[in-house]
């Protein structure tokens, strides 16, 4: 069995439906209006130029969309489109081999690239500045450097952690985009769009309950309509009311703030067990048997953002709001409710 189908990854039928939602095009992009609107004009410029789009970071917190842009640049340019992630790339000879196979004005999408190994970063500077890739040969005494030009190209890297990136490398973006959590109206109108894309039946407050608890998020938007889907078609005649959303969300255990179990492990573990907190991170991930870092990536985000948590100098502490949801009452020297 030859390497390339070793390293082919196998795609489960959800990846492949995940894939199919994705918007191909900018104009059928939802939300991010203002980032879009400015990537609209930098595509555009590029294209009447015949360039490569300048380098572009993408920055957020997961699935708001930054892989579905890359692709979508691709795309707005008519130009190939390679993808690989930060953990992927160990060695400079991995780095070498994805530049140097790039077409003229081809798109290479970097993942995760804050994980990119930091030994790693310097080859990417001549190449990002210069297009050159100088490149050691041989060994000991006998080694000399090779510079191999590269075709133009655009680096379109994506971060959920954009502050552990160098600041060499990041100023080496000539375009850097944070997406945003989206609004409701921004999730029911993916959510309309998804369902048309499945041949699903929805209605408008169908499409609104299950924005309502997407958590700002299309991934989660769009794993949350697939659900609904199977509740419908099993027990509310093929269409997704909001009664028929309400249900399945409820069978997943997701409440109307958009939160799940764990969610509220995490609250019950500070509230009931620590008393309200303060408490460290790595304490509070022993106590919910979860990974510090899942916690502070995925969870804690959207429970600061929605008001249940906060951070403090000794640690995580939970606010009245998250007491009033799990109905137990706040300590005395919590501050006010209002």
């Amino acid at each position: 069995m030859s390497d390339e189908r070793i390293q082919t990854p196998v795609l489960t039928p959800e990846d492949e439906l995940d894939r199919s939602l994705r918007p191909k095009l900018l104009e059928d992009f939802v939300g991010q209006h203002h980032l879009r609107d400015q990537l609209l004009v930098s595509l555009e410029a590029a294209s009447r130029r015949g360039e490569a789009l300048d380098h572009l970071l993408l920055a957020g917190p997961p699935g708001l969309g930054k892989t579905s842009l890359a692709q979508i640049v691709a795309a707005e340019l008519e130009v190939p489109f390679v993808q690989t992630a930060g953990p992927a790339l160990e060695r400079k000879g991995d780095v070498a081999a994805f530049l140097t196979a790039l077409e003229p004005r081809s798109v290479f999408f970097v993942d995760e690239i804050h994980r990119l190994p930091r030994a790693l970063e310097e080859t990417f500077y001549p190449a990002m500045e210069d297009r050159r890739l100088p490149i050691t040969v041989g060994q000991g005494a006998g080694a000399r450097v090779v510079t191999l030009d590269l075709p133009p190209f655009t680096l379109v890297g994506a971060t959920t952690r954009a502050g552990l990136l160098t600041t060499p490398l990041r100023d080496r973006f000539g375009l850097q985009h944070r997406l945003e959590p989206y609004d409701a109206g921004d999730l029911a109108e993916i959510v309309r769009r998804s369902a048309e894309i499945l041949d699903i039946a929805i209605d408008e407050a169908g499409a609104q309950a299950i924005a309502a608890r997407s958590r700002g998020t299309p991934r989660v938007a769009n794993r949350l309509l697939r659900r609904a889907r199977d509740f419908a078609e099993v027990r509310a005649e093929g269409v997704i009311t909001a009664q028929a959303a309400q249900h399945a969300l409820a069978l997943l255990d997701i409440d109307d703030h958009g939160l799940d179990r764990l969610d509220r492990e995490l609250l019950r573990a500070i509230c009931a067990r620590f008393g309200g907190g303060p408490v460290g991170l790595s304490t509070l991930a022993v106590a919910v048997g979860e990974e510090a870092d899942t916690i502070e990536d995925v969870y804690e985000p959207y429970l600061l953002q929605q008001g249940f948590l906060k951070r403090t100098p000794r640690g995580r502490a939970a606010t009245p709001r998250a007491f009033a949801l799990l109905g137990l009452p706040a300590p005395a020297a919590a501050e006010p409710l209002f």
